[in-house]
């Protein structure tokens, strides 16, 4: 599955539209990152455990999407974007979503 950000794919002609499709994880917190993460305040730098936590989740959103559009005979989505929210202390939800579109 192609996916872009953009509203347009060189040399790629749109020849149907079929229209919004998305993905999300709701992710927690784990404890034990969480233990990690509080001596990453103390010294400073890079959280990595919830680096990874984040781009793992970003990944299954985005894979979630793109089987939502194959599912609806799209072989690309175009505008593709990521938002996040708190769904409480602790979790997020990550969503992906673009429009699905058929090129040739």
């Amino acid at each position: 599955m192609f996916t872009t950000t953009s509203s347009s794919i060189s040399d790629k002609t749109i020849t149907q539209t079929h229209g919004l499709v998305r993905g999300n994880t709701i992710r927690a917190r784990h404890l034990g990152r969480d233990i990690l993460a509080v001596f990453r305040h103390i010294v400073g730098g890079e959280i990595e455990e919830y680096t990874k936590l984040m781009a793992e989740s970003r990944e299954q959103a985005l894979d979630r999407m793109c089987a939502e559009a194959k599912r609806l005979g799209a072989n690309a989505v175009m505008d593709v974007r990521f938002t996040t929210s708190m769904i409480s202390n602790g979790a997020a939800e990550i969503l992906a979503y673009g429009t699905a579109v058929t090129v040739d």
